[in-house]
């Protein structure tokens, strides 16, 4: 259990870290500015916001704007907590992981709309609208996907899964899943295409007026999650910690290196939709390719 919790921690913070680091590369990168303090930037700036006298808005929601950011990095830690660090190595080993996964998943959608009602202010509660209006039907894009990956173990244990991946990973069997399982990373995260909760053109949207520590502790919250999705892809489609040579905790590592890399990759490149034709991608096309993809994998295995 000791094992299991420290690796889960350093997982998190390491991969956090991480994923601040890519975002501050691909942003040198596209930029083209020197990208010499990217690997110390993430860090001056957690602590400037630290030390940043914090400014609210007019009779907010105190308690709101604590929990927010607390139970999102909660749900992220929960979701991660299922997913196999190495054999025999996992905090939460249930029979049924992807449920659990699946309750962090819709959880996230109620802590982001409370932390753009906590502001009392009109701009974090429209991102808050826009990001229920989007994330309802990407959860979707989930419970297919995730289905679709169990369905060869014959079971929802994340464990079981991985186990199931020895000769063949997922990813090989399904690859539209994992694009799909990623498409829903960005929603829950809220970056690149699917990025409408904290947008630019609500000045940061649910984040608009969050300031110093308070909003070090959302953004690092948001960075956690990616982590946890990184991790539960890397576990479901990649085969997790299983690999040949390496030991499995380091497998796994690389995997959610390349996986957070994808997706940093997603946010920088890939433009945002109007929320309207958004909603129709989803609807018309995303949904019906994921629910294809549940039944060929079905088909395969009957046959």
């Amino acid at each position: 259990m000791t094992t299991a919790l420290l690796s889960l921690a350093a997982l998190l913070l390491g991969g956090a870290w991480m994923a601040a680091v890519m975002d501050r590369l691909a942003v040198a990168w596209i930029s083209g500015r020197p990208a010499a303090r990217a690997f110390v930037e993430p860090l001056a700036r957690a602590a400037g916001l630290l030390l940043r006298q914090p400014v609210t808005t007019e009779r907010p929601d105190a308690t709101g704007r604590v929990l927010a950011p607390a139970l999102y990095l909660a749900l992220a830690a929960i979701g991660l907590s299922v997913v196999p660090v190495a054999e025999g190595v996992v905090l939460t080993d249930l029979s049924t992981g992807i449920v659990l996964w699946g309750a962090c998943e819709a959880l996230t959608v109620v802590v982001v709309f409370l932390h753009g009602w906590s502001a009392n202010a009109p701009l974090p509660l429209i991102g808050a609208y826009r990001y229920v209006a989007i994330a309802l039907p990407t959860l979707l894009l989930s419970m297919f996907v995730l289905i679709a990956a169990a369905l060869p173990a014959e079971s929802l244990s994340v464990t079981a899964i991985v186990d199931s991946q020895r000769e063949v990973w997922n990813v090989v069997r399904q690859p539209p899943g994992l694009v799909l399982f990623l498409m829903l990373g960005l929603a829950l995260t809220f970056r690149g295409p699917f990025d409408y909760a904290d947008p630019e053109d609500l000045a940061g949207g649910t984040a608009a007026e969050t300031s110093g520590p308070a909003r070090a502790a959302w953004q690092a919250a948001r960075l956690c999650m990616l982590v946890a999705v990184a991790g539960m892809a890397s576990a479901v489609f990649l085969g997790g910690p299983l690999g040949p040579w390496l030991p499995g905790p380091l497998w796994l590592v690389l995997k959610m290196v390349a996986v957070l890399a994808l997706l940093v990759a997603a946010t920088h490149l890939l433009a945002r939709l109007p929320p309207s034709r958004m909603l129709t991608a989803l609807w018309v096309v995303l949904l019906p390719a994921a629910f294809l993809d549940l039944v060929l994998v079905g088909v395969e295995l009957l046959l």
